[in-house]
Formats: structure tokens, sequence, C-alpha cells
């Protein structure tokens, strides 16, 4: 396993979730790379540059409020694979509201890789909804 590799992408997967939980959409845009890809609810999403991530990202803001989410927490984080230019990460996200209350949990897998010398989360599998 490649330590320094997955280090950069622990570091960037921190710093996902910090910015999410900020709404700072164009930080958390930066976070990854492009074309970003997500698969969840049983369909593959394409993301093609930091503009096009950063619009749906405050589209979803109202939706969050409206389930009464306030912030995220990993509740684990577990490199699976480290090569010198893409990790694997399996993560359980908590949702959380306020008072720091857990109203979700559901499991992730993640891809970041290193692009043009910027770790960046590339690839997102989550069971945000699953049974």
């Amino acid at each position: 396993m490649n330590e320094e590799s997955a280090k950069q992408a622990i570091a960037v997967t921190k710093a996902f979730v910090e910015t999410f939980n900020a709404q700072d959409h164009e930080r958390h845009a930066a976070t990854l790379n492009y074309p970003h890809i997500r698969f969840a609810n049983g369909r593959f999403a394409t993301i093609e540059n930091a503009e096009a991530f950063i619009a749906g990202s405050k589209r979803g803001e109202s939706r969050l409020q409206e389930e009464g989410w306030h912030h995220t927490v990993m509740a684990s984080l577990e490199v699976v694979h480290a090569g010198k230019d893409k990790v694997h990460i399996a993560i359980r996200n908590d949702r959380c509201r306020a008072d720091g209350t857990v109203y979700h949990s559901f499991d992730t897998f993640w891809i970041a890789t290193l692009v043009d010398g910027h770790w960046g989360i590339q690839f997102r599998s989550s069971f945000l909804h699953a049974e």
C-alpha cells in the first residue's frame, strides 16, 4: 500500500466533508477531480466540471435543510487499496441534526485520484437511500 497516497486521499476526503458541512460550494468543488462520477439510487451521474458541480450543490442545499440536516460525520473511513495515483476508500457517513443526533447512516465507496498534481475524489458510490 502506498502510504503517501493514502495520506493524501484521507486529507481530501476529510476536506470534502468539511466543505460539505460548511456548504462552501466552491471549496467543495475543489475537493473533486473531473469528470466526477457518482453512482447512487441506481443511477450513474457524470459531472463534467466544477461549475456544474457547484450549481448542483447549490440546488441540493434546500433538500438538506428540508430533511433536517445540520452536518455529516464520517463514522468510519478505511483505505482499502492505495497505489501511486489512485486510492479506494470505504466510508460510513452519518447525517446529523443540529443537536448531534444521527438520523441517517449510509455506506459509501470513493475513489480518490491524482490528476495533474491534484488529489481529488473522482468517483463515489453510495447507499444513500438503500434499504
